[in-house]
């Protein structure tokens, strides 16, 4: 056979191979984007913080406080007076009959040693009697609360005196009873008792180290996440106090913080907490309803799997000219986000389109509005695949890209009501609410996923029991 009838039968060949051999689509592929990783910052949200301290607590606090010498004034040039007080045992403290929502009672077995000098100073001659008493017996007092710059602050009077043994005074080395002369002589030194109770209690009762310690844990970010690292960070602004309360056997007290709760995607997040920039702000009332965001997240390799689903099965197209889609890819750039489609058919190769992701609160769907194609791949398909520019046909894509987040959202909810469940962050410390209605508030892309960020009203109670 001639060179030449080899070269015609080649070229026939390969005119009918041609003719049944889809097009290649050759397009450029839009590179994504490296967003930064998402912090949202919600709208104020109030936590109530509320409070119960009992009044063993207070009790016990003020035994570790004052042990054996509670009292001492060994200088009885001032005021004639030296004085040594010692508790015999434990301090009791408990409501005060009289008036229980507002005073306590303490009730004190003491003994006490009193140097009282009598005498006078003349013509530069001291002439002074020193008289040594020795008290033994039971002091009650009551206390007015109040609540001061983190402190529970007490008013205490002294109400009684119950001897244990009857009052002495040291005469010549022996101690002779006085309690004819003794009674009218509390007064020496009920001053000075009252004002060590109530500096006792005072520093017994400074919650502030063991609210702002809770409020601290309450603010370190938690993890609602692990498989698509998000977190949710408490950060706050104020705290507020009601007045205490005395009811039963414990002082109550409600308090709220004022706060933002963010979602965060990505590694853990540093907590926000500064004590010394939290004041604690007197109010009468404190809402309890919160409203917080979680995220509902779509990582683009689950959203890319959910889509390549939906395609499966599809033709697209008429007569000759189909295509079906075998896979689909998505991530973000510039704002919005691209769409692979692997294409094979009457066109063999890649179609990227683009659009916004919006979300359909009915259905719970994330979808794509003004999808289009990418302008180069836009450009190509006039030249060699003009059908397939139709908008008809981009129509009908549009259709299957979407995808439900309700799983999303289902985690999400699941996350947050473990948060809700008696949370402990620390012994004493407890975080209990409850979830009402969802809504959807707005869509935000990362390098990773599209988080779909939802509203959740609610309440949140932080509950802090006792002083540790």
């Amino acid at each position: 056979m001639k060179l030449t009838s080899i070269i015609s039968i080649f070229t026939v060949l390969a005119v009918l191979t041609g003719c049944s051999t889809a097009q290649k689509l050759e397009t450029l592929k839009p590179e994504p984007d490296d967003a930064s990783p998402l912090v949202y910052d919600s709208s104020p949200s109030f936590i109530n913080l509320p409070i119960t301290i009992k009044l063993s607590d207070i009790e016990n606090q003020t035994n570790s406080l004052l042990n054996g010498l509670i009292y001492e004034d060994n200088n009885i040039e001032d005021d004639d007076i030296q004085i040594k007080i010692w508790k015999q045992a434990p301090i009791k403290i408990q409501n005060d009959p009289a008036n229980p929502d507002k005073r306590i009672k303490t009730i004190l077995p003491l003994k006490a040693n009193i140097k009282y000098r009598i005498g006078t100073k003349k013509l530069g001659v001291e002439l002074y009697d020193v008289r040594e008493f020795n008290l033994n017996g039971i002091i009650t007092l009551s206390s007015e609360t109040a609540l001061t710059n983190w402190k529970l602050t007490t008013k205490t009077e002294f109400k009684s005196i119950d001897w244990s043994e009857s009052p002495t005074m040291n005469v010549f080395g022996k101690n002779m009873p006085i309690t004819y002369l003794i009674n009218p002589a509390i007064s020496i030194f009920k001053g000075k008792l009252e004002k060590t109770i109530d500096e006792a209690i005072e520093k017994s009762m400074d919650f502030k180290p063991n609210v702002l310690q809770a409020v601290e844990k309450i603010c370190t970010p938690f993890q609602m996440s692990d498989t698509y690292e998000s977190w949710l960070r408490i950060v706050p602004i104020e705290i507020y106090s009601t007045n205490a309360k005395l009811k039963n056997d414990s002082f109550l007290l409600d308090m709220g913080m004022k706060c933002n709760m963010e979602t965060i995607v990505g590694k853990q997040p540093e907590s926000k907490f500064n004590a010394n920039k939290i004041a604690l702000k007197p109010v009468a009332k404190i809402p309890n309803q919160i409203s917080a965001n979680i995220a509902a997240i779509s990582s683009y390799v689950d959203a890319s799997k959910i889509m390549t689903k939906n395609f499966a099965g599809q033709e697209f197209g008429s007569g000759s000219k189909k295509i079906t889609v075998k896979n689909v890819s998505i991530w973000h750039k510039e704002g919005k986000m691209i769409i692979a489609l692997d294409v094979l058919g009457y066109i063999n190769g890649t179609l990227y389109l683009n659009g916004f992701p919006s979300y359909n609160a009915q259905t719970k769907e994330i979808y794509f509005e003004k999808l289009d194609y990418v302008l180069d791949t836009k450009s190509k398909l006039m030249r060699t695949a003009n059908w397939l520019a139709q908008g008809y046909i981009l129509r009908k894509m549009e259709e299957s890209c979407r995808y439900s987040i309700q799983p999303n959202l289902e985690e999400g909810k699941k996350s947050m009501a473990g948060y809700l469940k008696n949370y402990s962050p620390m012994p004493g410390v407890f975080v209990n609410g409850k979830m009402e209605d969802i809504q959807f508030d707005k869509i935000q892309l990362t390098n990773q996923a599209i988080i779909a960020f939802i509203k959740i009203n609610g309440t949140v109670n932080v509950s802090v029991n006792g002083l540790k």
